[in-house]
């Protein structure tokens, strides 16, 4: 049986008369890395604070390690956290900087630093401990901040836009540090991003949030491919929408006829750009193309509305103006309404 690491029971917290979560409830298990995903104001950050102990529900309960933390602060909940900016201490060296918790926890110092000293070599700064923050790079710093967190073995850590200060180009590299740290070391993770991409390429599950409730859970494949929801579709990735009608295992619009199963009535059917394909002459028309290095993206004008396409560089290429016609794959087609 998976053992639970953190547990949301029916908790909101509200400020004023402002709800910025609504009564979520939702099991992380030990072990796993938890992304909480939404737009600005839509509760994941504060999802975030109320694990932490920097918030304290107003209802509901959370649980961290199977004990009722709910009324805990911060200090008595075994919880590490990375911050968006790091929190590094400047003036100290990145040895001291790691030992820092377990020191003022009454550790002592030696016995402090030689397992921060072990966790640096584990986290790939060996040899760095002397220098002071400002001389690492940026993805050096993020380890450092790892480090500190992972050296006072918390029950579960957490992430707060830890990518938010990072350089594009380095953002691969580091989101692939911290799940390989976060593997390692088994650590039970919790991650607030806004970005998409992001949090499909670090999350066991993503927890998409919106007005302060949970919309859907699931794993990263699952939500791209099968999106419950026009939201979800919308969000996660990009969408084509289309509104039609299912009649007896069909799905038809505006010059499109495609197999769909479920039951009749009006439909919203979601299917993304990646998966229709494009051939020379039909009714729609390119109004918009996009080079993006890899792949090409088309903007559509067709009997049933604007449609995105996008396809690899190695097909042959349209331009504006250029009429076409859509070919669907079949199982991409997901009913969302």
């Amino acid at each position: 049986m998976t053992e639970t690491a953190i547990e949301f029971r029916s908790v909101v917290k509200r400020y004023g008369t402002a709800t910025a979560v609504a009564g979520i409830d939702l099991a992380i298990a030990k072990g796993e890395l938890v992304t909480f995903l939404g737009p600005s104001g839509c509760g994941k950050t504060t999802s975030l604070r109320l694990i932490a102990g920097l918030e304290l529900p107003s209802e509901g309960r959370v649980f961290i390690a199977g004990r009722d933390v709910s009324r805990d602060p911060a200090s008595a909940r075994n919880v590490g956290m990375v911050f968006q900016s790091y929190a590094l201490f400047p003036h100290i060296s990145v040895l001291d900087n790691v030992a820092y918790g377990p020191v003022i926890r009454g550790t002592p110092k030696a016995q402090a630093q030689a397992r921060a000293r072990e966790i640096l070599e584990q986290v790939g700064l060996g040899g760095l401990e002397a220098r002071l923050p400002a001389e690492l790079s940026g993805g050096q710093q993020q380890r450092v901040a790892v480090a500190r967190a992972i050296v006072q073995q918390p029950d579960v850590i957490l992430f707060d836009e830890p990518l938010s200060n990072v350089d594009a180009k380095l953002r691969r590299k580091v989101r692939e540090e911290i799940r390989s740290l976060q593997r390692r070391f088994g650590l039970t993770a919790v991650y607030v991003t806004h970005d998409q991409e992001e949090a499909l390429a670090v999350s066991d599950r993503i927890v998409v949030m919106d007005k302060g409730r949970i919309v859907q859970v699931g794993a990263p494949a699952d939500l791209y491919e099968r999106p419950a929801t026009p939201f979800i579709a919308n969000f996660i990735g990009d969408a084509n929408l289309i509104a039609g009608q299912v009649v007896q295992g069909h799905f038809t619009a505006p010059g499109l006829s495609l197999a769909l199963s479920g039951p009749d009535g009006a439909a919203t059917v979601s299917v993304r750009p990646e998966r229709i394909a494009l051939r020379a002459g039909g009714d729609a028309q390119v109004t918009s193309v996009s080079y993006l290095g890899s792949r090409m993206e088309y903007g559509l004008d067709t009997p049933a509305g604007e449609i995105l396409v996008s396809r690899p560089i190695t097909e042959p290429r349209f331009a504006a103006g250029d009429r076409v016609s859509l070919h669907f794959d079949p199982a991409a087609l997901i009913r969302v309404a």
